[in-house]
């Protein structure tokens, strides 16, 4: 790939007053601005102390400089990083100064950019780097971890791989068709074609756990008005999101929430009183909790246990399940009264949005609920992202045409065009992929030619 020869350079620490801020330039200049700015060494992955100043002599701030030599370093290119006091007035000084020395302004995610061009991270990579920027929980991080270090990398590399071998069987015959070839085994490619349907199938089957982590895991919360739905928000929230009120009724719009229990990050949603017998108002709020708990991954069901539990619309029943819902009691802190039995066995907790009694148990039964949205792949959490996603879904696609092809003996040129398809669609994951590699495994497992 073509790596770009200019210098650019940009803040690299959130604009605002901080301790202290980080400017980078990557590029050819980089060496060069070394001794220029600081009359000292270059010297690799060292940090050194001095003064910055500008062309006309005058001090801009006392600071660290590390040199970082390409190919070692994140864009694969010559790169230094300068560490000021984070006042943002200095910062933009240093940065306008290196500018003004023959640096351009990086454009958004050109650092990412260039180490994709310069081969130091794959394009699945380049993505998690800002999946790792928005982690929000502790599962989020660890998923863009484990892809920043190359786990998706790894698993298409591996995928992509046994497509090649297969491929090239293929070809061979089409290519070499009187060579001295061992007679061809279409079983062995069926079975080969099917593996890889499966675990592409795997790969897809973490896509919805990557859209959790990223966006949260929507969790509606829903039940009969002045059930204490919105203190419940409340109290897992910590302070007064939504309004609250004795008067039933009071949310008549749904309200969300970011919240982080233990490892999971929850899209909390308050939703309107769902009465069996609503005013044509309360109807619209009720129609918009449906809208919501359509799309929901977890449901709190809140029963005021002061009363007997009225039964909920059917249309909002079905959607719960004892896998997807945690019902809370509320009201705890007063007398009870006996409630009917549950339409399934669901989990559920005591509870009292006054004292928060239970509101341990509350938060530990939600863990045990969100860890039911882990998916693993092999050894390893891999959580694939929308375009990920549609690019295996292409891949799955072209790999059934195959193996539709293979069961109705049609030409193998044919089968052969829908593998390459699977493989261009493989290749969007990482980035890259090498057509050289499917000759060398066709010369390789053939002796063709002699």
């Amino acid at each position: 790939m073509l790596v770009p020869s200019d210098t650019i350079a940009a803040l690299a620490t959130p604009v605002g007053t901080s301790a202290l801020a980080l400017i980078r330039a990557s590029g050819p200049m980089a060496r060069l601005l070394v001794p220029a700015l600081f009359a000292q060494a270059p010297l690799p992955r060292i940090a050194q102390h001095a003064d910055y100043r500008d062309p006309q002599g005058i001090l801009i701030d006392d600071v660290l400089f590390t040199f970082f030599a390409g190919p070692n370093s994140f864009t694969g290119e010559d790169c230094l990083e300068i560490s000021c006091h984070g006042n943002p007035f200095i910062a933009q000084k240093i940065l306008a100064d290196l500018l003004a020395r023959g640096c351009r302004s990086a454009d958004p995610g050109e650092f990412s950019k260039r180490a994709f061009l310069s081969g130091r991270l794959d394009l699945s990579q380049a993505e998690a780097v800002m999946d790792l920027i928005h982690a929000r929980s502790d599962q989020a991080l660890a998923a863009a971890n484990q892809q920043l270090r190359g786990s998706l990398g790894r698993y298409m590399a591996e995928l992509t791989t046994r497509l090649i071998k297969t491929l090239a069987h293929i070809e061979a015959y089409i290519d070499f068709p009187d060579e001295d070839l061992p007679e061809e085994n279409r079983q062995s490619i069926n079975n080969d074609i099917d593996t890889l349907i499966s675990d592409t199938a795997r790969l897809l089957a973490t896509s919805h756990y990557g859209a959790l982590l990223r966006e949260g895991i929507k969790t509606v919360i829903l039940g009969e008005p002045n059930a204490g739905k919105s203190s419940l928000l409340n109290c897992l929230v910590g302070h007064e999101r939504a309004l609250v009120s004795p008067e039933p009724g009071t949310t008549r719009d749904y309200l969300e929430e970011l919240i982080i229990i233990g490892p999971y990050w929850l899209r909390l949603i308050d939703t309107a009183g769902l009465n069996l017998t609503p005013a044509p108002l309360e109807q619209r709020g009720i129609d918009k909790s449906l809208e919501q708990a359509t799309q929901a991954d977890l449901f709190l069901w809140v029963i005021d246990a002061t009363h007997p539990r009225p039964d909920l619309p059917s249309d909002f029943s079905r959607l719960l399940t004892t896998q997807n819902t945690l019902v809370v009691y509320n009201k705890c802190d007063l007398p009870v009264v006996a409630q009917s039995p549950l339409p399934q066995p669901f989990q559920s907790v005591n509870f009292s949005t006054i004292t928060a009694d239970g509101l341990t148990e509350l938060q530990a039964a939600l863990v045990n609920l969100g860890a039911s949205f882990q998916v693993n792949v092999g050894s390893e959490v891999i959580a694939i992202n929308a375009r990920h996603t549609q690019a295996l879904e292409q891949a799955q696609n072209c790999l059934q045409s195959a193996k539709l092809k293979l069961a109705q003996n049609i030409a193998s040129e044919l089968l052969s065009s829908d593998l390459r398809s699977a493989l261009e669609s493989f290749a969007q994951i990482s980035g890259k992929i090498d057509h050289e590699r499917i000759l060398d495994e066709l010369f390789a497992s053939f002796c063709i030619g002699k």
